[in-house]
Formats: structure tokens, sequence, C-alpha cells
């Protein structure tokens, strides 16, 4: 039976719908024609407020099909704009968590580097090469496990698959992510990849909101060897998502 949408629902109000990703959905309609984010999104505010006509809402930012994560939609089109602007001008926080293949070395190592698109995916560039698009994060390794290496990673620019091409670029693909060099699936097509903080600056309120949700059931131990990491340090908030 499907997952009721109101389970991904953290957050709602007059400007802001904001979700837990789950993995295998699209973030918007794509060529399978599968049940996308979007869509569904619209449909969950037509039923709880009763809407007539046609319902907006806006994505403001997007994650990999086979990631799962928090993510924020625009309910209006003020929203949007000034949504669209923070992710554009860098003016939000994202942290991931990802489980890697192979024993991580290293603390706090940033990975900076060009990258542009191709047809096989997302491939290293050189700075001033055609298509070429500066790409910075932050990663932290979080512990070893049996399947790998959990790490934490916070990401400074939003390039498509930026995470994903870094992390195996340093011999340390996602595990599931086979088109990055991945060895062994991680339940099904999906990635252990999971956005489990975002915080922005309200479109209208003005002051600065925060949210944060758990890795899917389907991340095992390495789910709560992760909150339980997050519960030692500086714990940003309660948990949401399922």
């Amino acid at each position: 039976m499907p997952t009721p949408f109101s389970e991904y629902v953290l957050y709602c109000d007059n400007h802001l719908l904001v979700v837990c990703k789950p993995a295998g959905m699209p973030s918007q309609r794509d060529r399978t024609g599968d049940p996308d984010l979007l869509t569904a999104g619209k449909g969950y505010l037509k039923e709880k407020f009763d809407k007539p006509g046609r319902v907006f809402l806006g994505l403001a930012h997007r994650l990999d099909r086979p990631a799962s994560g928090v993510m924020v939609l625009a309910r209006t089109s003020k929203a949007a704009s000034r949504l669209g602007r923070q992710f554009l001008d860098r003016d939000v926080e994202k942290q991931y968590v990802a489980l890697v293949e192979g024993s991580v070395v290293g603390q706090g190592t940033t990975e900076a580097g060009y990258l542009k698109k191709s047809e096989r995916g997302v491939v290293a560039a050189s700075r001033g090469e055609e298509g070429a698009q500066y790409a910075e994060l932050d990663w932290e390794k979080v512990k070893e496990t049996a399947r790998g290496t959990i790490v934490n990673v916070r990401l400074k620019t939003g390039r498509k698959h930026q995470i994903r091409h870094q992390l195996a670029r340093i011999g340390h693909p996602i595990v599931g992510d086979m088109r990055y060099g991945a060895t062994r699936e991680f339940d099904g097509r999906n990635l252990a990849l999971h956005c489990y903080l975002l915080t922005i600056d309200h479109p209208t309120l003005g002051h600065a909101m925060s949210w944060q949700a758990l890795p899917p059931l389907s991340w095992g131990s390495e789910r709560e060897d992760f909150r339980e990491w997050v519960d030692r340090g500086a714990n940003p908030g309660e948990w949401g998502g399922m």
C-alpha cells in the first residue's frame, strides 16, 4: 500500500511546504511517468485545504531521484522567487549523510574543483573550460561500519551529481551508485545518500528556519549510528521524516 503523502510532510504554512522526499521518487515528472514529488504535493494541498481548481506549488531545488531527504517547495510565486534567489546565492545550508564504500581516512576535508555535464554523467573539468562549474563541499568521517563508512557532507555549491562525483573521485563512491563506480547495490536502485538538514530564511517572515529528517529505515543500523553521532554533537532540533 502506498505511503500517504502526509507522512512525508515536515512543515506547511501559507508560503512553504517542507517534505522528506523518499528515495526512488523523482522531484518532478520525468520521462518514466512515475509518481513524482511535485505532483503528489499538489494533490496533498488540494485535498488538505479543499482547494478548487489548480494548486500552485514550485520547486526551489531538487534531489536526485535515487536519493532521499529534506526539500522545500514554494506555495506562492513570491515564495518561489525569494527561495530561488537564496539557492542561487548559496544563502542556504544543506547537510547530507552518505554511506560510502571503503575505509575513509581523514576528517573535515574540503573537496573543490570544476565539474561539467557529459553524456556519461558529470565529469571533472578545468577552470575556463566550456560548461565548467566550480564545485565545493566539506566532508567529515562519522563511523566505519560493516558496509563502508558513514560521512557527513556539507554542500557549499549545488551542482548536479556533485556529491556523487566528488566522493567517487577520492575513491569512495556512494553505496548503490553504480554510475560513479560503486560495486554493490543499495535498496534496489537507490543510493545511500540523504539530505538530513536544510536551513533557509523564510521568504516572508525573514528569520531562519531549519528542518531535519533521519535517513530511511532501509539504512538499517547505519541510521541509528548517524542519529547517535548527531545527538552527541550540536543537535539542530527534533528529528522528522520516516
